[in-house]
Formats: structure tokens, C-alpha cells, sequence
């Protein structure tokens, strides 16, 4: 995750980060949070008045993050095949480089949290979801792009496809790396979908 310098906020996020990365899926109190960021709890609540809003933090580092380079991928490639392929491949790539932000994508780190949390990732999702849809759409109208399923049916085995690779790295505590025969797979992914 960039840090911007000296913004104790972006170290608070980025302490958090990598606690769950380590954490196997268990809570992380906000006093060993200010532990492992060497202030006090008072201090991690001047930044972020609750354990929340550090984690909306973290959603909407990995929601700016990735749309920005969705849009960059939708203007620069023409092939909507191919825009499919890449943004996906950057969600595995952005977990396989962030383990754990992936937690909270996986949605393990956010056990017991609030349903605000829960709700934002699947905002997340079903925005990237939209996304491939729209891509998908506009291919059949613009470039008559055929598909052996509907529009909703290929938009949403693409994103269950990366989620469940997604799911398979946090359960292989970080073993089993997301990109890891993605190609081969979207490649029997597109002939199952495209004519």
C-alpha cells in the first residue's frame, strides 16, 4: 500500500494491513493495533474514531485503487475479451501483492465487525461485476460479440471465477497465489462463454 509520508492515518492503515496478514483470521484488538504502530490507542482514535472507519479505510484504499485502473484498462484496450481478462487480473494481482487487504475482500477479517463493512465489499464486487457486464454489453451491441450464455451469466461466472482464486489464497494462508494458472483457466473460462 503507497504511504504517503508522514501521514500517520496511512501508517495506521498500513499497520493494519499487515497485521492481518499475519493474523490467521483472528480479531485485532486496537490495542495491539497501537501497539504494533507504537502509539496509544488514543491516538490511533484521534486518526479514525473507531475500528470501522479504520477498515472503511482500507476499502477505500482497494476501491480507488483498483477503479482507477479499471477505467485506465476500459479506454486503453479495445478488446472487450481482453478488458475482462486484465481487470480481473488485476484484482488477483492486487490481493496476490496485498494479503492482507485480501482478508477483508475474502471478508475473513471483517468476522464480527459491523454489516457496514460486509455491505462495502459487496459494493465492491458488484461495481466490478457491473463493470464486466457493461463491457460485455456494449461488445455485443458495438462488435456483435457473441456469447453462449447471457450477458448476467458470463459477467458472473468471470467474478465467482476470481473470487473463488481469491477465497483459495486465504485459505491457503497465502500458499496458493491468486495468479497462479489464472490464464490457463480464463483461456477454458472464454471458450466455455464466447462463440
Amino acid at each position: 500500500m503507497a504511504k504517503k509520508p508522514g501521514t500517520r492515518g496511512q501508517e495506521i492503515l498500513q499497520a493494519l494491513a499487515r497485521m492481518l496478514e499475519h493474523s490467521g483470521g483472528g480479531r485485532i484488538t486496537t490495542a495491539a493495533l497501537a501497539a504494533e504502530v507504537g502509539v496509544s490507542e488514543a491516538a490511533l482514535y484521534r486518526h479514525f474514531p473507531s475500528k470501522t472507519r479504520m477498515y472503511e479505510g482500507l476499502i477505500d484504499f482497494i476501491d480507488e485503487t483498483i477503479f482507477a485502473r479499471v477505467r485506465g484498462i476500459v479506454s486503453d484496450e479495445p478488446d472487450p475479451i481482453n478488458q475482462c481478462y486484465r481487470i480481473l487480473s488485476l484484482v488477483l494481482a492486487f490481493s496476490e501483492k496485498n494479503p492482507g487487504i485480501t482478508r477483508i475482500l475474502n471478508g475473513d477479517a471483517l468476522t464480527g465487525e459491523t454489516a457496514r463493512l460486509h455491505d462495502r465489499v459487496q459494493q465492491f464486487f458488484d461495481r466490478l461485476e457491473s463493470q464486466l457486464k457493461q463491457i460485455l454489453r456494449e461488445a455485443e451491441i458495438r462488435d456483435g460479440l457473441k456469447l453462449q450464455v447471457p450477458v448476467a451469466t458470463a459477467a458472473n461466472l468471470m467474478l465467482c471465477s476470481a473470487d473463488g482464486k481469491i477465497s483459495q489464497f486465504v485459505r491457503s494462508q497465502f500458499k496458493t497465489a491468486p495468479t497462479q494458472n489464472w490464464q490457463e483457466q480464463w483461456q477454458l473460462l472464454t471458450a466455455a462463454m464466447f462463440e
